[in-house]
């Protein structure tokens, strides 16, 4: 008899808990819902309000979500705050890693976001998003010949892309390398005819 007692006892408890986590998973649902509807109206005070009450620190969507709603209210630091958590939590998620980039970026905080687009890479090496902008910081810092890598990349996996033919023209052409320079200033004219950057490159390998 007291054995079935507890038997009794402990089926209410799971029955109990498994009402209350459907009844907290409806409640959050309905708060995503009102946030999205708040964010398509520009309020992003109210949309972030929504889902705050929610919160935990080892959730990712809510931080994943709070990250991207503190962004469009310009508040980069909050936003920088909850990416970094949500990268923390999910170290092998693309999305986040992406996310944090963008008040990262923003904040001018460049090794950090070398070091997310660097991860990404490790995780999906033929992502060209990160094989550009890779190329692009190295560009920027004048390591041609580190930046000529990644462009050389994405041209691999897009030959007829304009962007990597571009800056991989004027990665060689910075790298002394003109001859190379000029094939893919001209690979890009013909994506984007007399488009200035390239007729300059061109006419800077002469």
């Amino acid at each position: 008899m007291e054995i079935l007692k507890k038997i009794v006892f402990i089926t209410a408890m799971v029955l109990t808990a498994g009402h209350t986590d459907a009844q907290t998973s409806a409640a959050m649902q309905k708060a995503f819902r009102e946030s999205y509807a708040d964010e398509f109206k520009r309020n992003y005070p109210a949309s972030i309000a929504d889902i705050t009450p929610f919160y935990t620190e080892n959730n990712y969507e809510i931080n994943l979500r709070l990250g991207w709603l503190h962004f469009l209210n310009k508040n980069y630091t909050a936003s920088e705050m909850y990416y970094s958590r949500s990268v923390s939590l999910r170290p092998n998620a693309v999305e986040a890693k992406f996310g944090y980039i963008k008040p990262l970026a923003l904040l001018a905080i460049w090794n950090k976001v070398l070091d997310q687009y660097n991860d990404i890479l490790k995780i999906d090496p033929q992502n060209t998003q990160a094989n550009y902008w890779t190329g692009v910081i190295y560009y920027n810092r004048k390591q041609y010949d580190i930046a000529i890598k990644y462009f050389t990349k994405l041209i691999g996996l897009y030959p007829f892309d304009y962007d990597g033919n571009q800056m991989l023209g004027w990665s060689m052409l910075m790298a002394g390398k003109k001859s190379e320079a000029i094939v893919y200033f001209e690979k890009a004219l013909l994506i984007k005819p007399d488009d200035a950057s390239c007729l300059d490159g061109l006419s800077r390998c002469k």
